[in-house]
């Protein structure tokens, strides 16, 4: 049963459901249901209630923010490479009002140019690169926070 305002949708964009066997030495060996069984755990430790959504299609992307409003209190989002061009998806999460956290498993801001650009900038709570599978938990902390859990 969840409590009022503990609601966090856990967003995984683009190739996300590569992880495991996308570029290891980037992304780590842990596939995204290893990573959403942690994120789940981190955030009941935390009083929060996650779900979870991943598509490779931006318009599904869109849709799922556009019912954010009716089935969560927060965004955990990590669009991928949606998160450098796609103004569809800011647009989306902004008219989804809530707080949000964008995170990246790799250090975006260290790699190729195009990816030290966020279409999210100025709309999320915080930007946490870099820090694998702790950056989710950094970014459900300061949700935690957002939210008055």
């Amino acid at each position: 049963m969840s409590s009022a305002h503990n609601r966090v949708a856990v967003m995984h964009g683009v190739n996300l459901d590569m992880l495991g066997r996308r570029d290891p030495e980037i992304y780590g060996t842990e596939t995204l249901s290893q990573y959403e069984y942690r994120i789940h755990e981190f955030a009941r430790e935390l009083g929060l209630e996650a779900s979870f959504f991943q598509t490779n299609h931006e318009g599904e992307f869109c849709e799922y923010l556009h019912r954010v409003p009716e089935t969560a209190d927060a965004v955990l989002v990590n669009a991928g490479a949606w998160s450098h061009y796609s103004w569809a998806i800011r647009d989306a999460l902004d008219v989804a009002g809530k707080p949000a956290v964008e995170v990246h498993i790799s250090d975006v801001a260290n790699r190729e140019d195009w990816r030290s650009v966020s279409v999210f900038d100025g709309l999320v709570a915080a930007k946490i690169s870099g820090k694998g599978l702790d950056g989710y938990r950094e970014g459900l902390e300061v949700l935690a926070r957002e939210l008055g859990v």
